[in-house]
């Protein structure tokens, strides 16, 4: 172990980190982090009760479903090598049933005659968040006569490729109602279509890996606003909106790292370099607009660049735990100070009965004034920072 000083070793951790990526090794780095408001086991168990309790749309169980992937069954999350394929039979011990039952119940309530998981939210995106969950209780289902989860998801699938509205270079739409780009977009549908591909394998997996990627990158093309580093939270159609929204950047960071890490998890990691590099850049972009506009105490803004906004515990918990993931695939260090800063300010910012305060209502995002009161999506993002940072320590 390396026992730096935190405060006065950014650049080292950096250097260390780039230069195990570049040869391939791996450093164990002991950071001395300020003391925490720790989150305890048994606050952490509420913080999931809490999600569990008020988690309904699409995109809400989507959300949760991974992050009780990464938190409790990280074996078979995209991030843990070896997990692509998941194995044929779970153990009794590491079965995921928590997001097996949620997939399950999805599939027994999905409309008949309808293609999307969940039908009526009018979002294109949102409910192919379910997709990993779905298929993963494909893959791993005891009855292997049981073709409902195979057909739900290749139903879902189907619709995002070829039933979904696009724009005119190719983009899917993240509304039904209207060609719109919404940055949410790229954590619901690219890290499905990419599981999907990876999972099929073949000419037709690749060409899955390949859509997923294309995806993030159309929408990368309208929505990132070089000179701030940052993307814009939704453009074309009626109804935009051109800012820097916190929660909006996290989503695309996320959800590009998702599909970087399924693309290195497939029999395709080797073909597909090129994509892998770009995604890690445009990631890594996100970062260095938002951390570099992060408050003193560690938050992030509800919108990043405007400094009358309020600060906004659910962006920040998404965006620190994005970035221990990224660190964890790229062995870059950089951004790490930030992240430390941010998680010890999600620690002090759940209650006793693990409710995370202070954030945005993800339903009116767009009345900057004030949080809202409790956030089902922030109460995932607790959980899926608490798994990035497990295996962030494990570098």
């Amino acid at each position: 172990m390396l026992p730096f000083n935190f405060a006065s070793s950014t650049t080292i951790l950096a250097c260390l980190g780039l230069l195990a990526s570049s040869v391939g090794l791996s450093v164990a780095v002991s950071i001395q982090t300020p003391a925490l408001d720790s989150l305890t086991p048994a606050k952490l168990a509420s913080v999931r009760t809490n999600a569990l309790a008020i988690s309904t749309h699409s995109w809400e169980l989507g959300t949760l479903t991974e992050a009780l992937t990464e938190l409790e069954w990280p074996s078979l999350a995209v991030f843990a090598p070896h997990s692509i394929p998941p194995p044929s039979h779970l153990s009794s011990w590491d079965n995921a049933g928590d997001v097996i039952k949620i997939a399950t119940e999805v599939v027994r309530n999905k409309t008949a005659d309808t293609l999307p998981l969940i039908d009526g939210d009018g979002a294109v995106g949102d409910p192919a968040s379910l997709g990993f969950s779905v298929l993963l209780a494909n893959w791993t289902r005891t009855n292997k006569s049981d073709t409902v989860f195979s057909v739900d998801a290749q139903e879902q699938l189907e619709y995002l490729l070829t039933d979904a509205p696009r724009s005119p270079q190719g983009a899917i739409s993240h509304r039904e109602s209207q060609v719109q780009l919404w940055a949410d977009f790229v954590y619901m549908a690219p890290p499905f279509i990419a599981y999907y591909g990876a999972l099929e394998g073949g000419s037709g997996g690749q060409a899955l890996l390949q859509t997923a990627y294309d995806q993030a990158r159309l929408y990368r093309d309208v929505l990132y606003d070089a000179d701030v580093s940052l993307w814009r939270h939704i453009a074309l159609g009626d109804g935009t909106d051109p800012t820097h929204w916190a929660t909006g950047n996290a989503w695309a960071a996320a959800g590009m790292l998702r599909v970087l890490a399924t693309i290195r998890q497939s029999d395709f990691a080797e073909k597909m370099l090129p994509q892998q590099k770009n995604l890690t850049i445009w990631v890594n972009e996100i970062f260095t607009g938002a951390w570099s506009r992060q408050q003193t105490n560690g938050t992030l803004l509800n919108y990043l660049d405007q400094p009358s906004s309020f600060a906004d515990s659910s962006s920040t918990a998404l965006m620190a735990a994005a970035t221990f993931r990224y660190t964890t695939l790229t062995g870059d260090f950089s951004h790490v100070p930030a992240a430390v800063r941010a998680r010890q300010l999600i620690h002090e910012s759940v209650d006793a009965d693990g409710w995370l305060l202070n954030t945005v209502d993800p339903e009116v995002f767009s009345a900057p004034s004030q949080p809202g009161q409790h956030s089902p999506e922030g109460q995932s993002f607790v959980l899926l920072l608490e798994a990035a940072w497990t295996a962030f320590q494990a570098l």
